[in-house]
């Protein structure tokens, strides 16, 4: 018997989930400016760190007897990155990009269609 297809939302989740991981290893840059200075060590490494993290979470989607509880974690890292999400929108209105700008703004509210995208591979999940 062939094996059971991955569900489309659960394939796109993770895949979207392993495409933002390695763009903390690819533009760092990015992401560094996020991190609250209260943190401790130097924010490249919270940068990574939190790279791996989500490459994780995708790897626990992708794999079928760990989507539930990978598609929980996916949920609770989009809730967690949005205080994040909106620092980085509070520190942009300084910058000369209205574009910049706009992004940061939009990045904010899209991490509620994530989260219950996250729920819904979780609820599907066998």
């Amino acid at each position: 018997m062939p094996p059971t297809p991955q569900p489309l939302a659960a394939v796109a989740l993770g895949g979207l989930l392993v495409g933002a991981g390695a763009t903390h290893f690819a533009f760092p840059a990015f992401y560094d400016p996020m991190i609250p200075r209260q943190l401790p060590g130097k924010p490249r490494t919270w940068t990574y760190g939190s790279g791996v993290v989500e490459i994780a979470v995708a790897t626990a989607v992708l794999a079928r007897r760990t989507r539930r509880h990978g598609a929980l974690a996916a949920a609770l890292l989009f809730t967690g990155v949005l205080p994040a999400n909106i620092k980085m929108a509070i520190d942009a209105r300084g910058s000369d990009s209205a574009a910049y700008r706009a992004g940061t703004i939009l990045r904010v509210p899209l991490q509620a269609p994530l989260i219950g995208w996250a729920l819904r591979v979780r609820r599907r999940a066998r």
